[in-house]
C-alpha cells in the first residue's frame, strides 16, 4: 500500500511537471524502479501511465490541431506509430541488465535536452529546411527513441517541428501532444503483448498524472518557471547519479 501511495504521488508530481515545464519522467520512472519494478517494466509502465495526460492535453489543443491538413496529420500519426512500434519492440527484446546499463545515460541525455530545451528549439528554428519537412527520415528515428525511452521526447519533437519550418507554437504543442498520445497507444499494445506493464501501478500512476495535469495551470501561475526548471534539472542529474551508482556498485 505504501508503494502505491508513493506511485500515486509520483504520478501527481509527474503530471504537474509535464503540464508546467516537462520532465515528469524524471519522477515517474525512478519511483517505479525504487518500488521494486524491473527497469524495462518500469519504463513501459511509466510510458503507459502518461498516456491519459497526453490525450487530455491534445484535447485542449484540438482547435490548433484541426488547423493542420488532415492528410498530413494522418501521415505523421502513422509514421509516429511505426517508429514507436520499432522502439517499443527494441525495448522488449532488451534484457533488464542491458537496459539498466543504458538508464543513467538515457537520463543524462534527457536531462541535458530538458535543460537546454529553449536553446535547442532556437537552434532548430535557425535551421529550418535542414531536414525534409514532415519526412519519414526525421519522424521515424525520433519516434523510435520515444518508443524505447520517453524522457525528453516532447522537447525533441518541438525541435524537429521547428526544423520542418513550423512557427505556430500552439499548433506545435498540439501536434506534440497528439503524436505523443499516438506513440503511447502503440507502445501500450506492444508492452501489454509482451507482459511488460505493471497494471496496478500504471493505473494508480495514471490517475495521479491526470490530477497533476489538471492542477498544472493554477500552480504555474504561482511558481516561477525558471526556478522550477532548475529544480527539475537537479532531480534529473540526481537520478542520473543514483542510477549510475546502482550500476557500478
Amino acid at each position: 500500500m505504501s508503494d502505491l501511495i508513493l506511485i500515486f504521488v509520483a504520478g501527481l508530481f509527474g503530471g504537474l511537471l509535464n503540464a508546467i515545464a516537462g520532465g515528469g519522467t524524471f519522477i515517474t520512472f525512478p519511483t517505479l524502479v525504487f518500488a521494486g519494478i524491473p527497469e524495462i517494466t518500469a519504463n513501459a509502465t511509466s510510458t503507459v501511465a502518461a498516456m491519459p495526460g497526453y490525450l487530455s492535453a491534445a484535447i485542449g489543443f484540438r482547435k490548433d490541431i484541426a488547423e493542420l491538413e488532415r492528410n498530413l496529420l494522418l501521415r505523421l500519426t502513422g509514421l509516429t506509430m511505426l517508429g514507436g512500434a520499432i522502439g517499443s519492440g527494441l525495448l522488449l527484446i532488451s534484457s533488464n541488465a542491458a537496459f539498466a546499463a543504458l538508464v543513467p545515460f538515457l537520463l543524462l541525455g534527457a536531462t541535458l535536452v530538458f535543460l537546454k530545451g529553449a536553446q535547442i528549439r532556437e537552434w532548430a528554428a535557425r535551421r529550418r529546411g535542414a531536414v525534409t519537412a514532415f519526412g519519414a527520415g526525421s519522424m521515424i528515428p525520433v519516434a523510435i527513441y520515444g518508443g524505447f525511452f520517453n524522457g525528453g521526447l516532447g522537447i525533441v519533437l518541438l525541435a524537429l517541428f521547428a526544423m520542418w519550418g513550423m512557427t505556430n507554437l500552439h499548433a506545435m504543442n498540439g501536434l506534440k501532444c497528439w503524436l505523443s498520445f499516438a506513440l503511447s497507444v502503440v507502445s501500450l499494445l506492444i508492452f501489454a503483448s509482451g507482459g511488460k506493464i505493471a497494471w496496478l501501478p500504471a493505473i494508480v500512476m495514471s490517475v495521479g498524472t491526470v490530477l497533476g495535469g489538471l492542477a498544472g495551470a493554477p500552480v504555474a501561475r504561482r511558481i516561477p518557471v525558471p526556478a522550477l526548471r532548475i529544480l527539475i534539472a537537479i532531480v534529473g542529474f540526481g537520478m542520473t547519479a543514483i542510477f549510475l551508482w546502482r550500476l557500478v556498485a
